[in-house]
């Protein structure tokens, strides 16, 4: 009996989110209040779609976490790179793949600032990140004068609307986003060395690990990461403006530390923040449409927030007294 009870508290304890999301998504499906709009097909695709930038922005965060490093510019990041697409393709009449390119460009380059200012004089990144944020919010004003950019090519509006096979065409990019960080970090060796540092950060300098160069890296693709985010944005909204994209910020954080108290619990996962994602999607998406007064939603993420840090926090320093 003993075992068994185990067993039922280690699944409990790796998969109790999954749980929470299955029976939200049940409940939701089946409450007279929510039941015809929520089963609808439409607004299926509109939580996949609407989500895939929270989604792209958690994979974002995901990656310097990992090494136990925090990146709280990507919100701001996204503003910019997402100013810097809307303006080549609207004012400078660049191609749609040349403005694709200056989104991610932009966006890995704050990132690459970010790593260096980080790695290389062995700063807090919170502090780093956070000082980041508010120098990117002034220049994002400076460089779009608070007006809302317009103008974007058909062919990215296009992209942000339509579907391919039935589902949204985000959707598939925050699919191969998600492939591509979970290749990462799974099967390359600079991945398992970010998990090292993440780990235990001493161990990993004394095999050879580049420590200062892979936590820069960790940065670059997180910022990388926060430019696919913003040309998204860009081909949603068909317009970039000043602060567009800070709202994601901490929808993305809560999505991660969610996830890290699931399938593994005490490590942050790939597979763990997108159910994070969807768990706190699912439930703004349900209780707006049962009505509920707006200072719900965000009472209800900043609890997430608070809650899934604190789990998490206690979930890995148990992790890595197992370890050791």
């Amino acid at each position: 009996m003993s075992g068994a009870k185990a067993a039922v508290v280690d699944f409990l304890s790796k998969y109790a989110l999954v749980a929470g999301l299955v029976g939200l998504t049940l409940y939701f499906a089946i409450s007279p209040q929510t039941s015809e709009t929520f089963s609808s097909w439409t607004n299926v695709q509109t939580i996949v779609a609407s989500e895939s930038v929270v989604g792209i922005v958690a994979l974002a965060a995901l990656v310097p976490l990992v090494a136990f490093r925090f990146d709280l510019s990507l919100g701001a990041n996204v503003t910019v790179s997402s100013i810097a697409t809307a303006h080549a393709v609207a004012y400078w009449e660049v191609s749609t793949a040349v403005g694709v390119i200056i989104g991610i460009s932009t966006g890995a380059l704050i990132g690459l600032v970010n790593g260096l200012l980080v790695s290389l004089f062995q700063a807090n990144s919170l502090v780093i990140t956070l000082g980041t944020a508010t120098l990117l919010s002034g220049l994002s004003a400076l460089f779009s004068g608070y007006d809302i950019i317009l103008g974007v090519s058909d062919s990215m509006t296009d992209f942000g609307a339509t579907s391919f096979l039935g589902i949204p065409k985000p959707a598939w990019l925050l699919l191969i986003c998600v492939l591509a960080v979970t290749v990462l970090l799974r099967y390359t060796v600079v991945g398992r060395q970010f998990s090292l540092i993440g780990s235990n950060e001493k161990a990993a300098k004394l095999v050879g690990v580049p420590v200062s160069g892979r936590v820069a890296f960790s940065f670059v693709i997180a910022g990388a990461l926060a430019g696919v985010a913003a040309v998204l944005l860009v081909c949603r909204t068909g317009s970039a403006s000043t602060g567009i994209g800070e709202g994601f910020m901490l929808p993305a954080l809560a999505a991660v530390f969610l996830g890290s108290t699931t399938i593994k619990p005490g490590r942050f996962t790939v597979a763990g923040a997108i159910v994070g994602v969807f768990f706190v999607a699912v439930a703004v998406n349900g209780l707006t449409l049962a009505g509920v007064d707006d200072w719900v939603e965000p009472t209800f993420t900043g609890a997430v927030v608070v809650v899934a840090v604190a789990l998490s926090a206690v979930l890995m320093a148990r992790s890595r007294g197992e370890r050791l």
